[in-house]
Protein backbone atom coordinates (compact mmCIF):
# COMPACT_ATOMS: atom_id res chain seq x y z
CA UNK A 1 0.00 0.00 0.00
CA UNK A 2 1.07 3.47 -0.28
CA UNK A 3 2.98 5.83 2.42
CA UNK A 4 -0.15 7.10 4.09
CA UNK A 5 -0.27 10.87 5.06
CA UNK A 6 -2.60 10.80 8.05
CA UNK A 7 -5.19 13.85 8.03
CA UNK A 8 -7.59 14.73 11.23
CA UNK A 9 -8.64 18.70 10.00
CA UNK A 10 -12.40 18.79 10.10
CA UNK A 11 -12.62 21.20 6.80
CA UNK A 12 -10.53 20.41 4.39
CA UNK A 13 -10.42 23.29 2.21
CA UNK A 14 -8.49 23.79 -0.75
CA UNK A 15 -7.94 26.89 -3.16
CA UNK A 16 -5.56 25.19 -6.30
CA UNK A 17 -5.40 27.24 -9.85
CA UNK A 18 -5.90 25.27 -12.34
CA UNK A 19 -5.62 27.38 -15.13
CA UNK A 20 -4.47 31.30 -15.49
CA UNK A 21 -7.17 32.76 -13.06
CA UNK A 22 -9.35 30.29 -12.28
CA UNK A 23 -9.89 28.52 -8.72
CA UNK A 24 -11.40 25.93 -7.41
CA UNK A 25 -12.79 25.64 -3.07
CA UNK A 26 -14.40 22.85 -2.11
CA UNK A 27 -16.67 24.10 0.81
CA UNK A 28 -18.87 20.97 1.50
CA UNK A 29 -16.83 17.91 -0.34
CA UNK A 30 -17.93 14.81 0.93
CA UNK A 31 -21.45 13.60 2.74
CA UNK A 32 -21.91 15.62 5.96
CA UNK A 33 -19.05 18.01 5.40
CA UNK A 34 -16.10 16.29 5.87
CA UNK A 35 -14.30 13.21 7.10
CA UNK A 36 -15.46 13.49 10.45
CA UNK A 37 -18.90 13.70 9.11
CA UNK A 38 -19.81 16.39 11.57
CA UNK A 39 -19.79 19.80 9.01
CA UNK A 40 -22.81 21.32 7.38
CA UNK A 41 -22.07 24.71 6.04
CA UNK A 42 -22.52 27.79 7.36
CA UNK A 43 -24.86 30.90 7.80
CA UNK A 44 -28.53 28.74 7.62
CA UNK A 45 -31.11 31.37 7.38
CA UNK A 46 -34.52 31.98 9.33
CA UNK A 47 -37.00 31.21 6.52
CA UNK A 48 -37.78 28.46 4.33
CA UNK A 49 -39.12 30.31 1.66
CA UNK A 50 -38.29 28.76 -1.97
CA UNK A 51 -35.59 31.14 -3.63
CA UNK A 52 -35.83 28.72 -6.86
CA UNK A 53 -36.37 24.87 -7.00
CA UNK A 54 -34.90 22.72 -10.00
CA UNK A 55 -36.74 19.60 -11.24
CA UNK A 56 -34.83 16.69 -11.59
CA UNK A 57 -36.69 14.08 -13.11
CA UNK A 58 -37.58 10.55 -12.28
CA UNK A 59 -36.70 7.17 -13.47
CA UNK A 60 -36.40 3.59 -13.26
CA UNK A 61 -35.30 1.38 -11.17
CA UNK A 62 -34.96 -2.52 -10.27
CA UNK A 63 -36.19 -3.59 -6.95
CA UNK A 64 -35.39 -7.43 -7.85
CA UNK A 65 -36.73 -10.27 -10.19
CA UNK A 66 -39.34 -10.90 -8.14
CA UNK A 67 -40.45 -7.19 -7.53
CA UNK A 68 -40.06 -5.72 -10.97
CA UNK A 69 -39.21 -1.89 -11.77
CA UNK A 70 -40.39 0.87 -9.31
CA UNK A 71 -40.08 5.01 -10.80
CA UNK A 72 -38.39 6.61 -8.50
CA UNK A 73 -38.63 11.02 -8.69
CA UNK A 74 -36.41 13.55 -7.48
CA UNK A 75 -33.90 12.49 -5.21
CA UNK A 76 -33.50 10.52 -1.87
CA UNK A 77 -31.07 8.70 0.48
CA UNK A 78 -28.69 10.08 0.99
CA UNK A 79 -28.58 12.64 -1.52
CA UNK A 80 -27.02 15.30 -0.08
CA UNK A 81 -25.19 17.96 -2.14
CA UNK A 82 -21.75 19.01 -2.13
CA UNK A 83 -21.07 22.98 -2.74
CA UNK A 84 -17.54 24.12 -4.46
CA UNK A 85 -16.78 27.68 -5.13
CA UNK A 86 -15.54 28.21 -8.88
CA UNK A 87 -14.06 31.41 -9.60
CA UNK A 88 -16.09 33.21 -6.59
CA UNK A 89 -19.38 31.38 -8.23
CA UNK A 90 -21.08 28.32 -6.20
CA UNK A 91 -21.96 25.31 -7.52
CA UNK A 92 -24.08 22.26 -6.60
CA UNK A 93 -23.07 18.09 -7.18
CA UNK A 94 -26.25 16.66 -7.11
CA UNK A 95 -27.38 13.29 -7.66
CA UNK A 96 -30.90 12.38 -8.94
CA UNK A 97 -33.66 9.55 -9.64
CA UNK A 98 -33.37 10.41 -13.15
CA UNK A 99 -29.90 8.54 -13.34
CA UNK A 100 -27.90 11.60 -13.99
CA UNK A 101 -25.00 13.59 -11.83
CA UNK A 102 -25.41 17.05 -12.11
CA UNK A 103 -23.62 19.91 -12.43
CA UNK A 104 -26.07 22.93 -10.78
CA UNK A 105 -25.35 26.81 -10.48
CA UNK A 106 -26.18 27.49 -6.96
CA UNK A 107 -27.02 31.11 -7.31
CA UNK A 108 -30.08 30.21 -10.10
CA UNK A 109 -30.31 26.34 -10.23
CA UNK A 110 -29.08 25.92 -13.57
CA UNK A 111 -27.94 23.03 -14.75
CA UNK A 112 -24.17 23.17 -15.93
CA UNK A 113 -23.73 19.28 -17.26
CA UNK A 114 -24.89 16.21 -16.32
CA UNK A 115 -23.59 12.23 -16.31
CA UNK A 116 -25.77 9.53 -17.42
CA UNK A 117 -25.55 6.86 -15.37
CA UNK A 118 -26.98 3.31 -15.46
CA UNK A 119 -29.52 3.17 -12.52
CA UNK A 120 -31.20 5.80 -10.34
CA UNK A 121 -28.29 8.25 -8.17
CA UNK A 122 -28.70 7.78 -4.25
CA UNK A 123 -25.67 8.32 -2.28
CA UNK A 124 -23.51 11.48 -2.13
CA UNK A 125 -20.25 11.36 -3.87
CA UNK A 126 -16.50 12.77 -2.65
CA UNK A 127 -14.78 15.71 -4.32
CA UNK A 128 -11.05 14.33 -4.71
CA UNK A 129 -8.23 17.24 -5.86
CA UNK A 130 -5.46 15.34 -8.34
CA UNK A 131 -2.37 17.00 -7.76
CA UNK A 132 -0.60 15.00 -10.43
CA UNK A 133 -3.34 15.63 -13.11
CA UNK A 134 -1.43 16.27 -16.66
CA UNK A 135 -4.99 17.13 -18.36
CA UNK A 136 -7.02 19.56 -16.30
CA UNK A 137 -10.44 17.47 -16.29
CA UNK A 138 -8.40 15.15 -14.40
CA UNK A 139 -7.41 17.61 -11.39
CA UNK A 140 -10.76 17.79 -9.58
CA UNK A 141 -12.57 14.35 -9.66
CA UNK A 142 -16.21 13.42 -8.30
CA UNK A 143 -16.34 9.90 -6.38
CA UNK A 144 -20.09 8.62 -7.10
CA UNK A 145 -22.34 5.77 -6.71
CA UNK A 146 -25.29 4.17 -8.08
CA UNK A 147 -27.25 1.52 -8.09
CA UNK A 148 -26.34 -1.42 -9.85
CA UNK A 149 -27.83 -1.14 -13.13
CA UNK A 150 -31.33 -1.56 -14.86
CA UNK A 151 -31.09 -4.49 -16.38
CA UNK A 152 -28.73 -5.80 -14.32
CA UNK A 153 -29.31 -8.15 -11.21
CA UNK A 154 -27.27 -9.43 -8.18
CA UNK A 155 -25.49 -11.94 -10.45
CA UNK A 156 -25.10 -10.29 -13.48
CA UNK A 157 -21.56 -10.59 -14.73
CA UNK A 158 -20.43 -6.65 -14.08
CA UNK A 159 -22.11 -3.97 -12.61
CA UNK A 160 -19.82 -1.10 -12.85
CA UNK A 161 -21.77 1.05 -10.08
CA UNK A 162 -18.69 3.46 -8.69
CA UNK A 163 -17.27 5.80 -11.31
CA UNK A 164 -14.49 8.95 -11.33
CA UNK A 165 -16.41 12.14 -12.82
CA UNK A 166 -14.37 15.34 -14.24
CA UNK A 167 -15.90 17.90 -12.32
CA UNK A 168 -14.90 20.63 -14.94
CA UNK A 169 -16.51 19.00 -17.91
CA UNK A 170 -18.99 15.65 -16.61
CA UNK A 171 -16.57 13.22 -18.54
CA UNK A 172 -16.16 10.12 -17.08
CA UNK A 173 -12.82 8.97 -16.03
CA UNK A 174 -12.98 6.06 -15.31
CA UNK A 175 -15.84 3.15 -13.29
CA UNK A 176 -15.09 0.31 -10.82
CA UNK A 177 -16.97 -2.99 -11.71
CA UNK A 178 -18.01 -3.83 -8.17
CA UNK A 179 -18.02 -7.60 -7.62
CA UNK A 180 -20.54 -10.53 -5.82
CA UNK A 181 -19.76 -11.11 -2.49
CA UNK A 182 -22.05 -12.80 0.31
CA UNK A 183 -23.65 -9.43 0.28
CA UNK A 184 -26.94 -8.91 -1.63
CA UNK A 185 -26.32 -5.82 -3.22
CA UNK A 186 -24.08 -4.40 -5.21
CA UNK A 187 -24.64 -0.74 -5.27
CA UNK A 188 -22.40 2.05 -4.09
CA UNK A 189 -24.11 4.37 -1.39
CA UNK A 190 -21.47 5.90 0.80
CA UNK A 191 -18.71 8.38 0.49
CA UNK A 192 -15.57 7.77 0.18
CA UNK A 193 -12.36 9.04 2.78
CA UNK A 194 -9.31 10.02 0.45
CA UNK A 195 -6.11 10.32 1.81
CA UNK A 196 -2.88 10.34 0.62
CA UNK A 197 -4.37 10.09 -2.77
CA UNK A 198 -6.27 6.61 -1.77
CA UNK A 199 -9.31 6.12 -1.63
CA UNK A 200 -11.30 3.89 1.41
CA UNK A 201 -15.01 3.28 1.01
CA UNK A 202 -17.55 0.67 1.80
CA UNK A 203 -19.23 -0.85 -0.71
CA UNK A 204 -22.45 -2.64 -0.89
CA UNK A 205 -21.00 -6.01 -1.63
CA UNK A 206 -19.92 -5.73 2.29
CA UNK A 207 -16.24 -4.92 1.47
CA UNK A 208 -14.15 -2.09 2.81
CA UNK A 209 -12.69 -1.71 -0.58
CA UNK A 210 -9.03 0.73 -0.88
CA UNK A 211 -7.83 1.81 -4.06
CA UNK A 212 -5.97 3.96 -6.67
CA UNK A 213 -8.54 6.56 -7.89
CA UNK A 214 -5.57 7.75 -10.28
CA UNK A 215 -6.91 7.90 -14.12
CA UNK A 216 -3.82 7.86 -15.43
CA UNK A 217 -2.96 4.76 -13.21
CA UNK A 218 -6.36 2.43 -14.03
CA UNK A 219 -6.10 -0.33 -16.47
CA UNK A 220 -8.20 -1.46 -18.97
CA UNK A 221 -10.27 -4.71 -17.65
CA UNK A 222 -13.50 -6.49 -19.14
CA UNK A 223 -13.81 -3.42 -22.14
CA UNK A 224 -13.66 -0.86 -18.90
CA UNK A 225 -10.97 1.19 -18.01
CA UNK A 226 -10.88 0.56 -13.84
CA UNK A 227 -9.06 1.71 -11.30
CA UNK A 228 -6.61 -0.64 -9.11
CA UNK A 229 -7.51 -2.27 -5.86
CA UNK A 230 -4.92 -2.55 -3.14
CA UNK A 231 -7.37 -3.84 -0.77
CA UNK A 232 -10.11 -5.44 0.76
CA UNK A 233 -11.59 -6.16 3.95
CA UNK A 234 -14.61 -7.92 5.33
CA UNK A 235 -17.36 -5.78 7.00
CA UNK A 236 -18.99 -9.20 8.35
CA UNK A 237 -18.30 -12.05 9.95
CA UNK A 238 -19.63 -15.45 8.11
CA UNK A 239 -22.18 -15.76 10.96
CA UNK A 240 -23.55 -12.72 9.96
CA UNK A 241 -24.68 -14.06 6.20
CA UNK A 242 -26.72 -16.38 7.33
CA UNK A 243 -28.76 -14.82 10.31
CA UNK A 244 -29.37 -11.14 8.28
CA UNK A 245 -30.07 -13.39 4.93
CA UNK A 246 -27.45 -11.91 3.04
CA UNK A 247 -28.47 -8.45 4.26
CA UNK A 248 -24.69 -7.79 5.14
CA UNK A 249 -24.76 -4.32 3.12
CA UNK A 250 -22.51 -1.28 4.04
CA UNK A 251 -24.89 1.57 3.29
CA UNK A 252 -22.35 3.74 6.01
CA UNK A 253 -19.65 5.80 4.86
CA UNK A 254 -16.28 5.65 6.71
CA UNK A 255 -15.42 8.67 9.36
CA UNK A 256 -11.55 9.91 10.12
CA UNK A 257 -10.87 9.84 13.82
CA UNK A 258 -6.82 9.62 15.38
CA UNK A 259 -5.67 7.96 11.95
CA UNK A 260 -8.17 5.54 11.88
CA UNK A 261 -11.01 5.19 9.99
CA UNK A 262 -14.14 3.56 11.54
CA UNK A 263 -17.19 2.64 9.82
CA UNK A 264 -21.01 0.92 10.49
CA UNK A 265 -21.50 -1.89 9.05
CA UNK A 266 -25.66 -3.59 7.83
CA UNK A 267 -23.94 -6.82 9.46
CA UNK A 268 -24.36 -5.42 13.01
CA UNK A 269 -21.10 -4.41 13.71
CA UNK A 270 -18.85 -1.12 13.96
CA UNK A 271 -14.99 -1.87 12.46
CA UNK A 272 -12.22 0.61 13.31
CA UNK A 273 -9.42 0.44 10.89
CA UNK A 274 -6.15 1.31 11.78
CA UNK A 275 -4.17 3.54 8.94
CA UNK A 276 -0.41 2.64 10.21
CA UNK A 277 -0.74 -1.17 11.02
CA UNK A 278 -3.16 -1.11 7.89
CA UNK A 279 -5.96 -3.69 9.55
CA UNK A 280 -8.88 -3.69 11.07
CA UNK A 281 -8.12 -3.63 14.60
CA UNK A 282 -11.21 -2.67 16.44
CA UNK A 283 -14.53 -4.12 16.62
CA UNK A 284 -18.08 -3.10 18.33
CA UNK A 285 -20.78 -5.74 18.04
CA UNK A 286 -24.80 -4.65 18.03
CA UNK A 287 -26.29 -7.22 15.58
CA UNK A 288 -28.48 -4.84 14.18
CA UNK A 289 -29.08 -3.31 10.68
CA UNK A 290 -26.87 -0.24 10.65
CA UNK A 291 -27.27 2.19 7.90
CA UNK A 292 -25.96 5.76 8.98
CA UNK A 293 -22.31 7.01 9.57
CA UNK A 294 -20.29 7.54 12.23
CA UNK A 295 -20.01 10.38 13.63
CA UNK A 296 -17.23 11.69 15.29
CA UNK A 297 -17.32 13.85 18.66
CA UNK A 298 -15.40 16.76 19.79
CA UNK A 299 -14.00 14.42 23.01
CA UNK A 300 -13.04 11.85 20.70
CA UNK A 301 -15.98 9.68 20.25
CA UNK A 302 -18.04 8.21 18.05
CA UNK A 303 -22.22 8.16 17.26
CA UNK A 304 -23.99 5.74 15.78
CA UNK A 305 -27.08 5.01 14.96
CA UNK A 306 -29.34 1.72 14.89
CA UNK A 307 -32.07 0.22 13.14
CA UNK A 308 -34.91 -1.93 14.13
CA UNK A 309 -34.11 -4.69 12.67
CA UNK A 310 -32.36 -8.08 13.73
CA UNK A 311 -32.21 -7.52 17.44
CA UNK A 312 -34.67 -8.01 20.67
CA UNK A 313 -34.57 -5.04 21.90
CA UNK A 314 -34.99 -1.00 21.19
CA UNK A 315 -33.27 0.60 18.66
CA UNK A 316 -31.59 3.95 19.53
CA UNK A 317 -28.18 5.90 18.95
CA UNK A 318 -25.25 4.94 20.73
CA UNK A 319 -22.08 6.93 22.27
CA UNK A 320 -18.91 4.94 21.77
CA UNK A 321 -15.54 5.46 22.60
CA UNK A 322 -13.22 3.68 20.55
CA UNK A 323 -10.46 3.82 23.18
CA UNK A 324 -12.24 0.82 24.82
CA UNK A 325 -13.45 -2.54 23.39
CA UNK A 326 -16.48 -4.48 23.88
CA UNK A 327 -19.30 -3.22 26.42
CA UNK A 328 -16.66 -0.97 28.25
CA UNK A 329 -16.69 1.27 25.14
CA UNK A 330 -20.56 2.48 25.70
CA UNK A 331 -20.82 6.49 27.08
CA UNK A 332 -24.33 5.74 26.67
CA UNK A 333 -27.34 4.28 24.90
CA UNK A 334 -30.54 6.54 23.98
CA UNK A 335 -33.63 3.91 22.80
CA UNK A 336 -36.49 5.13 20.39
CA UNK A 337 -39.91 2.93 20.31
CA UNK A 338 -40.81 0.67 17.76
CA UNK A 339 -42.49 2.08 15.41
CA UNK A 340 -43.25 0.44 12.03
CA UNK A 341 -43.16 2.98 8.38
CA UNK A 342 -42.80 1.44 4.82
CA UNK A 343 -40.15 -1.55 5.13
CA UNK A 344 -38.35 -0.16 8.07
CA UNK A 345 -39.49 -1.39 11.45
CA UNK A 346 -38.49 1.16 13.64
CA UNK A 347 -34.96 2.82 15.34
CA UNK A 348 -32.81 5.42 13.58
CA UNK A 349 -32.03 4.93 9.64
CA UNK A 350 -30.24 8.27 9.24
CA UNK A 351 -27.51 9.63 11.09
CA UNK A 352 -26.90 11.67 14.06
CA UNK A 353 -26.20 15.23 13.84
CA UNK A 354 -23.79 17.26 16.33
CA UNK A 355 -22.81 20.54 17.09
CA UNK A 356 -19.41 19.83 17.64
CA UNK A 357 -17.84 21.96 15.17
CA UNK A 358 -20.24 25.27 15.39
CA UNK A 359 -19.27 25.72 19.25
CA UNK A 360 -16.92 27.33 21.30
CA UNK A 361 -15.65 27.02 25.08
CA UNK A 362 -18.41 26.21 27.89
CA UNK A 363 -21.24 26.21 25.24
CA UNK A 364 -23.12 22.55 25.01
CA UNK A 365 -22.42 20.33 22.18
CA UNK A 366 -25.51 18.76 21.27
CA UNK A 367 -26.68 15.64 18.86
CA UNK A 368 -29.63 15.22 16.93
CA UNK A 369 -31.31 12.47 15.13
CA UNK A 370 -35.12 11.84 13.82
CA UNK A 371 -36.38 8.34 14.20
CA UNK A 372 -38.91 6.06 12.20
CA UNK A 373 -41.61 6.91 14.90
CA UNK A 374 -41.70 10.37 13.91
CA UNK A 375 -39.40 12.18 16.69
CA UNK A 376 -36.69 14.63 16.63
CA UNK A 377 -34.67 14.07 19.45
CA UNK A 378 -32.27 16.59 21.10
CA UNK A 379 -29.69 15.48 23.27
CA UNK A 380 -26.50 17.01 25.29
CA UNK A 381 -23.85 14.14 23.90
CA UNK A 382 -21.59 15.00 26.71
CA UNK A 383 -24.34 14.79 29.59
CA UNK A 384 -25.73 11.40 31.56
CA UNK A 385 -29.20 11.81 32.56
CA UNK A 386 -28.80 9.57 35.46
CA UNK A 387 -31.21 6.70 33.96
CA UNK A 388 -30.31 3.45 33.14
CA UNK A 389 -31.49 1.59 30.36
CA UNK A 390 -31.30 -1.52 28.25
CA UNK A 391 -29.26 -1.84 25.04
CA UNK A 392 -30.08 -2.98 21.74
CA UNK A 393 -29.91 -7.15 22.38
CA UNK A 394 -31.62 -6.71 26.27
CA UNK A 395 -28.35 -7.87 27.70
CA UNK A 396 -26.60 -4.78 28.99
CA UNK A 397 -27.65 -1.84 30.77
CA UNK A 398 -26.03 1.15 29.98
CA UNK A 399 -26.28 5.10 30.89
CA UNK A 400 -28.56 7.43 29.11
CA UNK A 401 -28.13 10.73 28.03
CA UNK A 402 -29.86 13.82 28.73
CA UNK A 403 -32.29 14.76 26.65
CA UNK A 404 -33.25 18.41 25.82
CA UNK A 405 -35.25 18.44 23.23
CA UNK A 406 -38.30 16.51 21.69
CA UNK A 407 -41.08 17.44 18.40
CA UNK A 408 -43.13 15.13 16.42
CA UNK A 409 -41.63 16.43 13.13
CA UNK A 410 -42.67 12.99 11.19
CA UNK A 411 -40.25 9.75 10.24
CA UNK A 412 -37.50 10.59 8.89
CA UNK A 413 -34.28 9.00 7.61
CA UNK A 414 -32.70 11.77 6.65
CA UNK A 415 -29.58 13.57 8.81
CA UNK A 416 -30.80 16.93 11.03
CA UNK A 417 -28.27 18.89 11.02
CA UNK A 418 -27.19 21.16 13.96
CA UNK A 419 -25.49 24.61 14.48
CA UNK A 420 -24.56 26.89 17.38
CA UNK A 421 -28.51 28.30 17.14
CA UNK A 422 -30.30 26.18 14.39
CA UNK A 423 -31.93 23.10 13.76
CA UNK A 424 -32.35 21.71 9.79
CA UNK A 425 -34.91 18.52 10.21
CA UNK A 426 -35.78 17.43 6.53
CA UNK A 427 -38.72 13.79 7.14
CA UNK A 428 -41.33 13.30 4.98
CA UNK A 429 -44.04 15.44 6.54
CA UNK A 430 -41.42 17.74 5.23
CA UNK A 431 -38.24 20.08 6.51
CA UNK A 432 -38.59 21.75 9.72
CA UNK A 433 -36.06 25.32 10.70
CA UNK A 434 -35.68 25.44 14.63
CA UNK A 435 -33.62 28.05 16.51
CA UNK A 436 -32.22 26.99 20.10
CA UNK A 437 -30.75 29.36 22.70
CA UNK A 438 -27.99 28.77 25.33
CA UNK A 439 -30.93 27.85 27.72
CA UNK A 440 -32.08 25.21 25.73
CA UNK A 441 -35.13 27.11 24.43
CA UNK A 442 -36.41 25.97 21.10
CA UNK A 443 -38.84 27.49 18.88
CA UNK A 444 -40.06 26.45 15.52
CA UNK A 445 -38.92 29.20 12.93
CA UNK A 446 -40.62 27.50 9.58
CA UNK A 447 -41.92 24.71 7.93
CA UNK A 448 -42.30 23.23 4.10
CA UNK A 449 -44.38 20.35 3.75
CA UNK A 450 -42.88 18.00 0.86
CA UNK A 451 -41.57 14.62 1.34
CA UNK A 452 -37.97 14.21 2.10
CA UNK A 453 -34.79 11.81 2.43
CA UNK A 454 -32.32 13.78 1.46
CA UNK A 455 -30.07 15.40 3.95
CA UNK A 456 -29.45 19.35 3.36
CA UNK A 457 -26.63 21.56 3.05
CA UNK A 458 -26.73 24.87 4.89
CA UNK A 459 -24.52 28.63 3.23
CA UNK A 460 -24.91 31.41 2.86
CA UNK A 461 -28.56 32.37 4.40
CA UNK A 462 -29.47 29.28 2.16
CA UNK A 463 -30.52 25.38 2.26
CA UNK A 464 -30.15 23.49 -0.46
CA UNK A 465 -31.94 19.88 -0.04
CA UNK A 466 -33.62 17.28 -2.75
CA UNK A 467 -37.20 16.10 -1.77
CA UNK A 468 -38.89 13.00 -3.75
CA UNK A 469 -41.28 14.80 -5.40
CA UNK A 470 -38.82 16.08 -7.76
CA UNK A 471 -37.47 19.22 -6.95
CA UNK A 472 -33.83 20.19 -5.60
CA UNK A 473 -34.91 23.09 -3.38
CA UNK A 474 -33.00 26.46 -2.18
CA UNK A 475 -34.72 27.74 1.11
CA UNK A 476 -33.77 30.89 2.26
CA UNK A 477 -35.31 34.97 2.86
CA UNK A 478 -36.57 36.31 -0.20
Amino acid sequence: MKKLIFLTTSVLIFKICFAQNDTIEPIIHTFLGNYERNYYGQNPPDKLEVIWKLYLGKGKTVISRAKGEREWEGAGWTGQPLLIRENGKLFLIQGAYDHHLKKINAENGKIVWQYKFDDVVKGTGSLWHNSKAINPKEEWIILQGSRLGVGNYLDSKHIPSYRAISYLTGEELWRLDVRWGASYSRDVDASAVLLNDTVYIGLENGYFTIFDPDPQQARMKDDMLQPVILEEHNLFEKKDVRAHKYNVVTESSPALLNNKIYIASGSGHVYGFDLKKGKIDWRFDIGSDIDGSAIVTRDSCILVTIEKQYIEGKAGIFKLNPKRKDDEAVEWYFPVNDTTYASWEGGIIGSAGVNDKYIEGNQKALCCVVDIEGYLYVLSHEEISGNIVMGPNNKYRHNSPKMVFKYKTGPAISTPLITENKIIAATYDGIYLFEYDSNFSFKLLDHFPAPFESTPIIYDNKIYVASRDGYLYCFGSK
